[in-house]
This record gives C-alpha cells, sequence and structure tokens, in this order.
C-alpha cells in the first residue's frame, strides 16, 4: 500500500514536471529577444528539468510502478488559457509570458512541498524530490528577477 501512495505521488509530480517542460518550450523564443542574458540560464533549468524527469520515472520504476509520463490535464488547460490570454494582451507579451512562468513555477513549489510534507516518500525518493524542488524554486527566482528588474 505503502508503494502505491508513493507511486501516485511521484506520477503526479511527474505530470508537473512533464508541464514545466510544455511550458518552457512555449516560452523559448518569446522572451530572449528582450533578455538574452537569460538564455543560458534558461537552457541549464531546461535541461536540468529533463533530469528530473527521468529520475521521477526511475523512482516509479524502482517502486514497482508505471510512469504516467504525460503533462497533467491542468496544466494543459493552463497553457491553452495562457495562449488565449496572450492572443488579446495588448503591450508586452514578453512580460506576460514571464508571469505565466512565475505563477507555473510557483504552482510548481506547491505542489512539490506537498509531496515533501505528505509524508508518504520513501527515505530514497525524499532527498531526491527535494534536490527538485531546490531546482524549481532558482528557476522561480530566476524569473522572478527578470520580473521584477521589468518593474
Amino acid at each position: 500500500m505503502k508503494n502505491q501512495e508513493e507511486i501516485s505521488v511521484l506520477n503526479d509530480l511527474l505530470h508537473i514536471t512533464n508541464d514545466r517542460i510544455e511550458g518552457f518550450g512555449k516560452v523559448e523564443g518569446k522572451v530572449w529577444e528582450n533578455y538574452p542574458d537569460v538564455k543560458p540560464e534558461y537552457a541549464k533549468m531546461n535541461s536540468l528539468t529533463k533530469v528530473m524527469k527521468n529520475e521521477l520515472i526511475d523512482l516509479i520504476a524502482e517502486n514497482g510502478g508505471e510512469a504516467e509520463d504525460t503533462p497533467s490535464v491542468a496544466g494543459a488547460l493552463h497553457r491553452t488559457w495562457i495562449d488565449i490570454k496572450n492572443s488579446f494582451t495588448l503591450g508586452n507579451r514578453e512580460e506576460s509570458t514571464i508571469g505565466n512562468v512565475i505563477f507555473g513555477e510557483k504552482a510548481a513549489i506547491d505542489a512539490y512541498q506537498n509531496a515533501i510534507d505528505s509524508g508518504k516518500l520513501s527515505e530514497k525518493s525524499l532527498p531526491i524530490v527535494s534536490e527538485h524542488l531546490k531546482h524549481i524554486k532558482d528557476s522561480y527566482h530566476q524569473f522572478k528577477g527578470i520580473s521584477d528588474y521589468k518593474d
């Protein structure tokens, strides 16, 4: 039973990680013209997210589960909403895009923190998920810094 609970939590995190990968793909090219100095840091975050995905898949398999390697429905709806909102945005779409990234990263931070606080992660999974949370927080602060700089 404990393994099933952990597999479920890890699959939820895998969905969120896939949401981040999808979301980062939408950012690419929209922001770099105005913020070229962020591009190397973004590439690092994107690469780390793909490593995180593989680590989650490995943890799920080690627990005897099957990885649900898809984005979440909520993430897909959020990205669709962003596309619709951006199509009507007057002014700076880059600022709107950065705001959406910040919103998404904050949601990922909350989900990862909830997973850690749930008590459903094993001694092997907990440090890995905690390290993932650190990377997401770094990403959040990176994009928040851009937004604060613009204000």
